[in-house]
């Protein structure tokens, strides 16, 4: 079918009319069977027809897989412009993309796309010298899906340990060169997971990971305790020796860093996503033990750096929003800490580099940044191109300059060089991507939600545009863990923003904007504020023109596709378009895969208690689908997320089938050798934002 422009107002409507006839037309979805699966909470039995397809390497849920995958490529195929779209959004795309430098012995990094690239190369260069290529991650695997996902130096920068990641999976391989020739030492780790490499000298490394599950489905994937282990170079890794975990520890989360001076051991030690213990050894002693630092799991500690003994601690001890203390690690209990940089209303964040403390504050989420010296004494504020977002500032001790990246919803990512004695930025690296700032715009609302707490939303559009209900809107949000969604510029919202449409972020409870006040009044038996004020931003969107039902779409990935998932069961009316992304929904059994069990701290579990059960049950999206009319939709997840594992989507994506009454698709996109997100290729981060955009356009009858 050719490619169609809408080039008025009666091709928007042949557009609209057409899309009405598709959609109507009656899709041949897979024939999905049915188990008689039953589990029992609390006197309650919950059936679970589609338990079966929990076996991702089962044939019949392959088959099932393929199946899936052809309607949604052939209904996808079926719009008129979805080529179009993909060579404008592939142009716009083709630009050269750098990371903040860092430098490593005699050599300064950095990473760069030259626009379409699979996965971004890692450069490096000596003072103003030539730059050479030092790892290439598209030469790992012939279809570009083994990535890069970091890279860790020893203090003098003559060796390295790099990880790869294979189809996006979150188990890797650790390789470890000489990086003056690039020469493998020929120590390749495998079995990785949720880890970083400490180097110890020149010697070995600290690392942690998980027991490797038995071969066979996600339900045999089940990752319960990880496990520090240190690796000397030239030794088997089957002879590493456990540091910290294992069954005199068990914890679930295990990390660990050096100080610079490497003097200090840092162990970090948590049972959730949420709190941590925190552990010490001093290194310089051959004799010395761990010590404990912090014995609770309740919040939230990390060591900033060292100046010989003293210890500077980021921590929300006592203080929601964070504050930086110090101690003297003969004696580090938090009887003995000192306030370095008290907790203020806004939430805290810091890094250290050339000597100063660098606090980088969220201020009604955007980015304030202070500059401290060691003592705590504050020097200035940094000066930033605008509001928005700003990260980096880390650097070594003795450095005299930090680069820091900022950015905003119409502000490209810009990299920025600051001179630490004078405060002084200048531009270091400036965006290549096609979109002039000038025609765009970000503001800031509060808005109330149900129960009157105030939420702040971020909304971007094109100046001028008219506010009559009519722009095609997608709403963005997330709404847990404490992670905080701050201004940040994307390169597929261009497609949106250059038609007329609007893109819309809120704050919701669960996350971290505002401290973990805010991050708790939004998990467990409080999660249903979330839900609300999600719906509260919706019904502001409308309610002041910015959009309608018929132009409203809904989106959210992970914990943020639960989040839709959980919205369209409860508010199946809300919106004409819904992308549940790698969402958690069966909020029953999730803490039964891979890394699940660590959520609990957020979600709770069935088994905790009969309230809980009761409460989890209610609003798990899988469960509190009925038959109504629901949305367009488009599940989405991939075969390699040992994460979120498929079955959540695979299990929702076909009651949710099921269940649809009314006209609207409901189809699913499970992409092939990719995992939770990271480690995509160009080409598939592409061609699903593609597919995004051509399926919410071509529903809600708007033009391209």
């Amino acid at each position: 079918m050719k490619t169609i422009t809408c080039l008025s107002a009666a091709v928007l409507i042949c557009s609209f009319a057409f899309a009405q006839q598709m959609n109507k037309k009656t899709i041949a979805y897979p024939v999905t069977k049915k188990v008689d699966t039953v589990n029992t909470y609390f006197g309650t039995t919950v059936p679970d027809p589609y338990r079966w397809l929990e076996d991702d390497r089962a044939a019949d849920t392959k088959e099932w897989v393929t199946e899936e995958n052809k309607v949604t490529q052939d209904y996808l195929g079926q719009i008129p412009y979805r080529d179009a779209m993909h060579a404008r959004l592939k142009k716009l795309w083709n630009y050269e993309k750098y990371s903040a430098p860092f430098k490593e012995g005699k050599y300064t990094y950095f990473y760069k796309n030259d626009g379409l690239q699979s996965q971004s190369v890692l450069w490096r260069q000596v003072g103003d010298g030539t730059p050479e290529v030092f790892l290439d991650p598209n030469k790992f695997s012939a279809d570009g899906t083994t990535s890069l996902q970091g890279i860790d130096f020893t203090k003098d920068g003559s060796m390295a340990a790099y990880q790869l990641s294979e189809g996006g999976s979150d188990w890797r391989k650790v390789i470890v060169i000489k990086t003056g020739d690039k020469s493998m030492i020929g120590d390749t780790l495998i079995d990785i997971k949720f880890s970083g490499i400490a180097w110890k000298g020149n010697e070995g490394f600290y690392y942690s990971s998980y027991d490797k599950p038995k071969a066979g489905s996600q339900l045999a994937g089940i990752t319960q305790y990880h496990k520090l282990f240190y690796h000397k170079l030239g030794t088997q890794q089957n002879t590493d020796v456990l540091i910290f975990g294992g069954d005199k520890t068990p914890r679930r989360y295990i990390g660990a860093s050096l100080t610079e001076d490497e003097r200090f051991l840092v162990i970090s030690a948590a049972k959730e996503t949420t709190g941590n213990e925190l552990y010490i050894q001093d290194l310089s002693n051959p004799n010395s033990f761990i010590i404990n630092v912090v014995d609770n799991f309740d919040n939230q500690h990390g060591v900033l750096g060292n100046v010989g003994s003293k210890l500077y601690i980021l921590t929300n001890l006592y203080s929601p929003n964070f504050k930086i203390v110090t101690v003297d690690a003969a004696d580090p209990k938090p009887i003995n800490w000192k306030d370095l940089i008290p907790a203020t209303s806004n939430v805290l964040n810091a890094s250290t580099g050339g000597g100063k403390i660098f606090a980088e504050y969220l201020k009604d989420a955007t980015s304030l940044v202070l500059q401290y010296n060691m003592d705590g004494k504050l020097e200035r504020t940094i000066t930033l191109p605008s509001i928005g977002t700003a990260s980096g500032f880390g650097a070594k001790q003795e450095e005299k300059e930090t680069y820091y990246t900022f950015t905003n919803y119409v502000y490209p990512p810009t990299i920025f060089k600051l001179d630490i004695a004078t405060g002084a930025s200048t531009v270091y690296k400036k965006s290549g991507v096609q979109f002039d700032p000038e025609q765009y715009e970000s503001k800031q609302v509060f808005y109330p939600s149900k129960d009157g707490t105030k939420i702040p939303m971020i909304i971007t559009y094109k100046k001028g545009t008219v506010m009559n209900g009519k722009n095609p809107l997608l709403l963005y949000a997330y709404g847990g863990f404490s992670i905080s969604l701050t201004p940040a510029f994307s390169t597929s919202n261009i497609i949106l923003l250059e038609h007329g449409g609007i893109y819309a972020v809120p704050n919701l409870r669960g996350g971290g904007e505002y401290g973990e006040k805010w991050h708790k009044a939004g998990i467990k038996m409080k999660k249903q504020n979330v839900f609300d004020d999600f719906i509260a931003a919706a019904e502001y969107l409308i309610k002041h023109k910015y959009t309608s039902k018929d132009y409203l779409a809904i989106s959210g990935g992970s914990n943020g596709g639960l989040l839709v998932g959980a919205v369209m069961a409860q508010r199946p009316d809300l919106c004409k378009v819904a992308f549940p992304a790698v969402g958690v929904m069966d909020m029953l059994r999730y803490n039964q895969f891979t890394a699940g069990a660590g959520w609990s701290y957020d979600y709770g579990t069935a088994e905790d208690s009969k309230e809980m059960f009761e409460y989890l049950y209610k609003y798990s999206p899988y469960h509190a689908l009925k038959p109504a009319s629901y949305p367009a939709t488009m599940v989405t997840t991939a075969d390699h997320d040992d994460r979120v594992v498929p079955a959540h989507s695979f299990k929702f994506a076909a009651r949710l089938q099921e269940y649809q009454k009314g006209p609207a698709p409901t189809i699913i996109r499970i992409e092939t050798k990719a995992g939770h997100g990271a480690g995509q290729s160009t080409e598939q981060v592409i061609s699903g934002q593609v597919d995004k955009w051509a399926f919410m356009f071509w529903n809600m009858g708007v033009g391209f």
